[in-house]
């Protein structure tokens, strides 16, 4: 399938194996504490994947828990308000109109700045009412403060 913004097409990649490997000794106990202790700490769920891949050896916590990192938190009321998706883009859009007040002929940018846009409305419409608050548009001045 195509790419949202340009011309590419999409990459391959193999798939994940249905079972996780029996060379995984993970303890669930110890996965969940370390998932909570991550998350208390600031890390956001695709860090804490990366983390517990590099430094615990466990390539895959929804193999050892039996529900995603996301999921798992937004059960133990551990998870912030916001989905990490949206938040990412948004992070994003405020770098780039920060970049954009004092670079005013930047036209390449100001292009990527109102596609970025784009993918946040998009989700903002997925997520109303489920992940987000019902009545929450976006803003450029209200995506600064919730960044912050």
């Amino acid at each position: 399938m195509a790419r949202m913004h340009t011309h590419k097409k999409g990459k391959s990649k193999s798939h994940k194996p249905m079972v996780s490997g029996k060379w995984v000794r993970a303890d669930r106990k110890k996965v969940e504490e370390l998932v909570t202790r991550m998350s208390k700490e600031g890390a956001e769920p695709a860090k804490i994947g990366l983390m517990l891949r590099d430094q615990h050896a466990i390539p895959d916590v929804k193999g050892v828990l039996g529900i995603s990192i996301d999921k798992f938190l937004r059960e133990n009321k551990i998870y912030s308000g916001f989905p990490h998706d949206l938040l990412a883009l948004i992070k994003k859009a405020v770098t780039l109109r920060k970049h954009l007040d004092s670079n005013k002929k930047d036209v390449h940018n100001r292009t990527r700045l109102h596609s970025i846009e784009a993918k946040i409305n998009r989700l903002v419409k997925y997520n109303r009412g489920k992940k987000i608050p019902a009545g929450w548009k976006y803003s450029p001045d209200q995506a600064a403060l919730l960044v912050k």
